[in-house]
């Protein structure tokens, strides 16, 4: 197993957890050399705060556990392809690498054609942000599922 591999599948306890709390089961963390320094889940249904989706969820939980917002260090993890407003966050939050599992079925996305890549052609940020995709994607697709079940 493969350190991302290693690491989604604590993303995927999280996706978990927000499942089982009634929310969209997308899980996230936040990773610094070895060491996890911040989960996060979907927490949107549960805290009636639309913001509150995964990735923005462990942004916000690295802040208060590292005391700083310099993140340029962190590598985030997140089971599924954040959507434009957590992609901006994680721009903003200068996270050096963003590994993902699964992606939006561009047919039925209601970003229409929208990928983190777009984004990134589209802000001038390729050089920023480091892509790491296609880690334990069946799997990633598979929590998302529990959200229907």
């Amino acid at each position: 197993m493969t350190d991302h591999e290693h690491y989604m599948r604590i993303a995927l306890e999280e996706a978990e957890r927000g499942a089982a709390e009634g929310n969209a089961a997308v899980g996230s963390i936040l990773v610094e050399a070895d060491t996890v320094v911040a989960r996060g889940r979907n927490l949107v249904t549960s805290t009636s705060d639309p913001t509150a989706h995964a990735e923005t969820v462990a942004l916000r939980n690295a802040g208060v556990q590292l005391g700083h917002i310099d993140f340029s260090k962190l590598t985030l993890y997140t089971t599924f392809e954040p959507c434009p407003m957590c992609c901006g966050a994680i721009l903003a939050s200068g996270a050096h690498t963003l590994v993902m599992g699964a992606r939006h079925d561009l047919t039925q996305s209601r970003w229409g054609a929208y990928s983190v890549e777009k984004l990134l052609e589209l802000t001038d940020r390729t050089t920023q942000l480091t892509l790491v995709t296609g880690v334990l994607v069946q799997a990633c697709r598979d929590v998302r599922d529990l959200e229907t079940t």
